[in-house]
């Protein structure tokens, strides 16, 4: 009951702010900067990320997509980090028991942001669960990519490839 509760109280915040000039992160546009606290302790600003290629994937855990995908991109994250790779996984839930728990169960070791208030969801646009971008080295949204499905992450895979390359 609690995860439908959160559920229903971002879908609906989500319009809400959009009457505010919030819009959908779209390809060739750069990507809004946030800092959000980091699981392990600290803070992480998107902006220091910078002359790497990135990864931002919000999800939630009560997602069963979620966590289906996250050992897939940590995967990536572990083969591609020192070309220049990072992924950042920005938990929506902003409860941070929930977050450690299916860190604990998936044993992801990318960096896990806690989006207290969904101000960071808000701003993104973010409407499915999970949902990824892709920034380039300079911080512009590359690819856009929303749900998962097994296989999906082979697309992910030929963005980050291109990229690391440019």
């Amino acid at each position: 009951m609690k995860a439908l509760n959160l559920l229903l109280t971002l879908v609906l915040m989500l319009p809400a702010t959009a009457a505010w000039a919030v819009r959908a992160v779209e390809v060739d546009d750069p990507a809004p900067d946030f800092t959000l606290p980091m699981l392990d302790g600290g803070n992480l600003r998107l902006q220091e990320q910078r002359g790497q290629v990135v990864l931002v994937n919000f999800w939630a855990s009560w997602c069963g997509p979620c966590r289906q995908e996250m050992p897939l991109l940590d995967r990536m994250h572990q083969r591609y980090q020192d070309a220049g790779f990072v992924v950042l996984g920005v938990n929506v839930e902003g409860d941070k028991r929930l977050a450690q728990g299916l860190v604990q169960q998936t044993g992801v070791n990318f960096p896990i942001l806690i989006d207290q208030d969904q101000k960071v969801s808000a701003l993104y646009d973010v409407s499915a669960m999970p949902s990824s971008v892709v920034l380039d080295r300079n911080g512009v949204v590359r690819y856009v990519h929303l749900g998962y499905k097994p296989g999906d992450e082979a697309s992910y895979l030929d963005v980050i490839q291109r990229l690391i390359r440019e």
